[in-house]
């Protein structure tokens, strides 16, 4: 994606100048910034498609940063972080990151990430103004399901009140696969290439946390679906009717 542009807060000058490298190699244009301060400056004066940042951070705790960062960037942010618990995997995503890597990784994975993030559709990258009137053409429709109204094409989630509902990127393609594949039961694996476009680990839990956001936001109780029900050992099945128009 020879078009993207990406801001990396990352204070560890080392690992700085390794992404630069690859990252320039690949045919990013890389900006680096070491501060929370920094980053949400550059932010404000320029364009960028996608944030990669730590969460040890030198001026504050990365976390904190992810709201800020959201009231004024609107795309991916991918947490890259040394911190491996679970706990915190869990809390960075629930604070609105689309994606977590864990130090050490590889930077194929990292780039492979990028790219993922990057084909959701409220974040693709245009290469020419046919591309984007055919990706237009093809988000046009909306769905309605139980008392919500999904809108792809704005990222717009409503309830039967006209109130909206905030969703992060990696939950309207969450929830875009799922209303389009109703009454289907979706394995976790699916659902983890569908949405990260790389290779399945079974310990990663982010496909579950992704589920129980959107169960909270959309007031689906777990112990009583009507949206979302879970498949024992094959993963979730969307079992609302949906209705296209």
């Amino acid at each position: 994606m020879p078009n993207t542009r990406i801001i990396s807060l990352e204070d560890d000058e080392n690992l700085a100048v390794v992404l630069r490298h690859y990252l320039e190699d690949e045919g990013y244009h890389l900006t680096q910034v070491a501060t929370s301060k920094d980053c949400l400056e550059s932010l404000k004066n320029n364009h960028f498609d996608i944030v990669l940042m730590d969460l040890g951070l030198p001026d504050g705790d990365g976390l904190s940063l992810i709201p800020q960062i959201k009231a004024q960037f609107e795309g991916p942010i991918i947490i890259i972080s040394g911190k491996t618990e679970t706990t915190d995997r869990i809390v960075g995503l629930e604070m609105g990151a689309d994606d977590y890597i864990t130090k050490p990784f590889e930077m194929r994975e990292l780039t492979a990430r990028i790219r993922a993030n990057l084909r959701r559709p409220s974040h693709a990258v245009p290469t020419s103004a046919s591309n984007e009137n055919d990706f237009d053409g093809a988000q046009s429709a909306t769905y309605s399901f139980a008392d919500w109204i999904y809108d792809p094409a704005k990222l717009i989630l409503k309830d039967n009140m006209g109130q909206s509902v905030e969703l992060t990127s990696g939950e309207c393609e969450l929830l875009e696969i799922f209303l389009k594949s109703n009454g289907r039961a979706l394995s976790r694996e699916y659902l983890f290439e569908r949405t990260r476009g790389d290779n399945f680990d079974s310990y990663d839990r982010s496909i579950d946390i992704q589920v129980t956001r959107l169960r909270k936001k959309l007031a689906d109780d777990p112990k009583s679906p009507h949206l979302f029900k879970t498949v024992r050992g094959v993963g979730y099945m969307f079992i609302a009717d949906v209705n296209a128009a």
